[in-house]
């Protein structure tokens, strides 16, 4: 018994010191604006002090002990050998970043080699610069483009997980009420990523006839990428999930959680029809059903009937006295399918 309490005494010792050995990782935090200038983002005024969101990143590091973390306003800072010396890079950005074509490169090899996780929010899809070497765009590689925010800053929405369980999700409730603003995208492909948060149009009063994605994941060669459109309210910052979620990404996107990032669009498609026929105004009930009977059709048409719902994103009008037809045209003819192929 002596020798037994001996060794598991050794064990946990050893445990314990493995734990303590892992080392923080290492996180570069660009949040340059080149484009509209965020609260989270602004230095202060009159001074060069730390910004709202440099703040929270550098006291979720703090109180987790998890990760340092370096901020800056600079892009150019962003070379080979400034990434030899960190573990994962997050971008709060917008408008055309000066990245040149070599260090874009760079990064893009950081990530697909595994050495290096990328986490964006809110506004890094609203980034973007000239690159046309080999490997992907920023908006390939992030997948999506800013295309308008119908959901301003504190219009009610109610987010729902997708996904099933996932470590990056686990702080937020599967749905829930919130304020925030909300962007739409294009340049989008669901095949790409396996997202964990979406907009739930049946109890959101602001509705769209489409899927709009919030939060997702994505692996890139051996590389993880996270992105959440959350982040554009300063009182979002000092929230406790949210907070815990940033800090789940950056352990997720170092390696230290598990997590899937397989692509989800056959989900993803059936929360696209979902929304259109929220939209409709069918009675929530009604559309679970209907849902529920989708699921079980073929997958072609599902997520070839999910893509003509993304297709009337651009096809709406820019302002109320804006010609519709276009629109109402390919509206009612993708609603009736879906209609017809859902009816009982």
């Amino acid at each position: 018994m002596t020798r037994l309490l001996t060794l598991v005494a050794l064990v946990t010792a050893l445990a314990c010191s493995g734990a303590q050995a892992a080392p923080k990782i290492r996180v570069l935090y660009l949040d340059q604006s080149v484009g509209w200038l965020h609260a989270p983002v602004a230095r202060p005024k009159n001074s060069n002090g730390p910004t709202l969101s440099e703040v929270a990143i550098a006291e979720i590091g703090g109180q987790s002990g998890a990760f340092s973390v370096e901020a800056t306003q600079d892009a150019r800072e962003i070379t080979p050998e400034k990434l030899k010396t960190i573990d994962v890079l997050i971008f709060y950005t917008t408008g055309k970043l000066p990245i040149s074509a070599a260090n874009w490169q760079a990064i893009q090899r950081w990530v697909e080699s595994g050495q290096g996780g990328f986490v964006g929010l809110h506004s890094a899809t609203d980034t973007h610069w000239p690159y046309s070497g080999p490997g992907q765009t920023y908006t390939d590689f992030i997948n999506g483009k800013f295309a308008g925010h119908p959901w301003t800053q504190g219009t009610p929405v109610t987010i729902q997980s997708l996904g099933g369980p996932n470590p990056v999700n686990k702080a937020w409730p599967g749905r829930f009420a919130y304020a925030e603003e909300i962007y739409q995208y294009s340049d989008y492909d669901p095949a790409k990523v396996r997202v964990l948060q979406a907009l739930d149009f049946t109890e959101t009063p602001l509705k769209r006839p489409w899927f709009v994605p919030v939060t997702w994941t994505r692996q890139i060669g051996k590389g993880r990428l996270f992105q959440t459109n959350l982040g554009h309210t300063p009182s979002t910052w000092d929230d406790p999930r949210y907070r815990a979620q940033l800090l789940d990404a950056i352990r997720w996107t170092a390696h230290r959680l598990p997590g899937a990032a397989t692509p989800n669009p056959e989900e993803q498609a059936l929360w696209a029809l979902r929304s259109l026929l929220a939209y409709a105004g069918v009675p929530k009930a009604e559309v679970e059903a209907r849902v529920a009977r989708l699921a079980k059709t073929d997958r072609a048409w599902l997520l070839d009937a999910a893509a003509r719902t993304a297709a009337l994103r651009p096809l709406w009008p820019a302002k109320a006295e804006d010609d519709k037809t276009a629109f109402d045209a390919a509206y009612q003819a993708v609603l009736s399918d879906v209609l017809a192929r859902s009816a009982r």
